[in-house]
């Protein structure tokens, strides 16, 4: 429930709530987020504040501040926004907006797009569902929420948003170079609908137009390349370094020994040759869409 600058109570939307659940597996994150929560709660208690008149204030209910001043909820940007707007905290309060923001996803997540800022290539090929960072959010969700057991509605949202931040790997500069073999039946599969699909088919086809990536379909009646084992994923660094992981070997955990991504660059390179071109591929993209 959300408390309005008039104290009235109010149900729906995002915003209702803060922020997210601390992962209590995530012990650098649980630590920046208990931080953030103490600093908040000092100079709310300097101000002469009580928690909910302090909720009144930013528009959040007195659950929810004591929560975020706990530690045991991850704060909104705008939350930290409006605290240091009503404390008068010139600016400091807001600073913080950054440590909050490397923990506010997942842990692995944050490994993850770690090191995808850091890529200078990506390659990658998937069996089953399109790579993460060419979902819409619309797709993401329904994606996940075919998980079971299920994640909760704050552990979905939490999930989509992580996938939306990755995406700023399309606007990074230099650009890397990006390259992604889809299997057929991830462009035909109706993933959260017909529109959900539709809107997937033309962000794929926008995406696809850039210069720095690579868009290749495989079609479904060619089986005979290495990718039948599963995906496989590989990132490449500017000091020649790099990183990879695909199903059934190592239990799917990254690897890094030269030899080993040796071995994946030669899997995905096959499978590269045996899809359709780029151009091929994106007037494939495009009768797909067609269809719909």
């Amino acid at each position: 429930m959300r408390v309005d600058a008039n104290g009235t109570e109010r149900s729906g939307g995002e915003t209702d709530e803060p922020g997210w659940e601390v992962d209590p597996d995530d012990e650098s994150g649980a630590a920046v987020v208990a931080t953030v929560g103490r600093q908040l709660r000092l100079r709310r208690e300097a101000a002469g504040m009580r928690a909910a008149e302090f909720g009144v204030a930013i528009g959040y209910g007195e659950d929810q501040v004591y929560k975020v001043e706990a530690g045991k909820r991850i704060p909104r940007p705008e939350y930290l926004d409006r605290a240091d707007e009503v404390l008068g905290a010139g600016g400091l309060l807001t600073a913080m907006k950054k440590d909050v923001a490397e923990v506010r996803y997942p842990k692995k997540i944050r490994d993850l797009a770690r090191m995808e800022a850091k890529a200078v290539e990506l390659l990658s090929y998937g069996d089953h569902n399109l790579h993460g960072l060419l979902q819409t959010d619309e797709h993401a969700r329904a994606l996940l929420g075919t998980r079971r057991p299920a994640y909760s509605q704050d552990e979905l949202e939490r999930m989509v948003a992580a996938r939306t931040a990755r995406r700023s790997i399309f606007d990074r500069s230099p650009a890397p170079d990006l390259s992604f073999v889809l299997e057929e039946v991830t462009l035909r599969r109706p993933v959260g609908g017909t529109m959900v699909r539709r809107q997937q088919l033309e962000h794929l086809l926008e995406v696809g137009q850039m210069r720095n990536v690579q868009i290749q379909v495989m079609p479904t009646d060619r089986w005979s390349h290495p990718g039948t084992g599963g995906k496989i994923q590989v990132l490449k660094f500017s000091d020649g370094s790099g990183v990879g992981r695909t199903d059934g070997v190592h239990g799917g955990r990254p690897v890094s020994d030269p030899r080993q991504l040796r071995v994946l660059e030669l899997r995905y390179g096959i499978i590269r040759a045996e899809a359709l071109t780029s151009r091929e591929s994106l007037d494939f993209i495009e009768q797909a869409l067609g269809e719909t």
